[in-house]
């Protein structure tokens, strides 16, 4: 399989490439007020608004650096009962990719409630690798405000 890498911090992560739509460059992102600070705002993709979520603001409180390796990486997230949405996810350096084997992920070892979407585990030359799980990024509150699912929250 094939994996995006991006940063959160200093730390590593993995995305299933199978899952993302297309990559893009952080243009065009325009703030929702009031949205919570994990919410980076709406982009367009081909003429359909997504919303965009930081990944950095979600795991370590403070948005992603501005940097021309941050990128919008648009994902297939899983809908209830209108079927999938588009979801951009705002990383940093995702500039490279990694090919892995589903086995090659191993559990981490440690849960974190508060942060469902943190998956296995693999190894490089550099470190550890963590894999991101999209259907666990967004709690049912901001679902539902996200891609107006009625009684999702």
């Amino acid at each position: 399989m094939l994996f995006i890498l991006f940063q959160i911090g200093s730390e590593r992560y993995a995305l299933d490439a199978g899952q993302v739509v297309a990559v893009l460059p952080r243009l065009g992102v325009k703030a929702i007020p009031l949205a919570p600070s994990t919410v980076a705002g709406l982009c367009d993709y081909r003429g359909v608004p997504v919303p965009v979520i930081d990944l950095s603001e979600l795991a370590l409180g403070r948005p992603s650096a501005n940097r021309l390796s941050t990128r919008i990486v648009l994902v297939t997230f899983p809908g209830p009962a209108a079927g999938p949405h588009l979801l951009g996810l705002l990383v940093e350096r995702a500039t490279q990719t990694l090919r892995r084997e589903p086995a090659e992920f191993v559990a981490a070892g440690v849960n974190v409630d508060a942060a469902p979407w943190l998956g296995p585990v693999t190894t490089d030359a550099q470190g550890l690798i963590q894999r991101v799980e999209v259907q666990g990024l967004l709690p049912a509150s901001l679902r539902a405000m996200l891609f107006d699912e009625a009684g999702a929250a």
